[in-house]
């Protein structure tokens, strides 16, 4: 299977009640059904950014959508196809297209157990450690820092979100490396997990391949808009 990710920003920021509410609505009800009808697609997700979030002001994204395809060649046909021009003028609605990043992706499940109902999806922007070797970043966080957070007690299912290497070539560096994404029961699981031992091992490791200092999250719920196709 092949997945890509689009990471989303309103078109019209701002923080009035019911601002962000209805936001997330025209993206869900309006738009996912438009997006939903993109030929080959295998599945369709949108994770929404929790409304709570916005209570210290803006965020980085307001969530992000992942599709899946079974191969490149469906995914091209997809993209030269009449819905996907709809989904995008659809977009030019209501996102900020210009911060709209589109990021192939090469997946890594670490921790393969079910979300439970209702549970909260953190998302975390990746970069590489300055100077790093990439192949020698994408191994240690796949191999090294991945079995370390897996361990957390809390944490139900984690996923490493590698950028495809193909995104390399282009002229500009690509806005970030990867998306680390995990699914808690609820953001009291996930404060509780910071309280751990096995969260501060993994704080202790991410030195080793990450810039100093927070990477920015962004914590969600997810909702499946085309359900899987498997």
């Amino acid at each position: 299977m092949l997945k890509i990710i689009h990471l989303i920003k309103r078109k019209h920021p701002g923080l009035e009640e019911g601002q962000v509410e209805a936001f997330q609505k025209r993206w869900r009800q309006g738009h996912g059904p438009i997006a939903a009808r993109l030929p080959g697609l295998r599945r369709y997700v949108q994770s929404h950014a929790l409304v709570q979030g916005y209570r210290k002001g803006e965020l980085l994204f307001d969530g992000i959508s992942e599709f899946w395809f079974a191969n490149k060649a469906d995914l091209d046909a997809a993209k030269s196809s009449p819905a996907w021009d709809e989904m995008v003028a659809d977009l030019h609605g209501f996102v900020d297209t210009g911060r709209c990043i589109e990021m192939p992706i090469e997946l890594h499940v670490i921790k393969d157990n079910p979300a439970p109902p209702g549970a909260v999806k953190n998302i975390e922007f990746v970069n590489q450690r300055p100077g790093m070797d990439r192949a020698e970043f994408r191994r240690y966080w796949r191999e090294v820092h991945g079995p370390i957070a897996a361990r957390i007690p809390v944490l139900h299912r984690y996923e490493q979100n590698h950028l495809a290497l193909t995104e390399y070539d282009r002229p500009s560096p690509p806005p970030y490396d990867g998306l680390a994404i995990t699914w808690f029961a609820s953001t009291a699981d996930m404060k509780a997990g910071t309280r751990t031992e096995e969260y501060r091992l993994t704080r202790a490791d991410e030195p080793h391949f990450l810039p100093d200092g927070h990477l920015p999250i962004i914590i969600t719920r997810e909702y499946e808009i085309a359900p899987s196709a498997e």
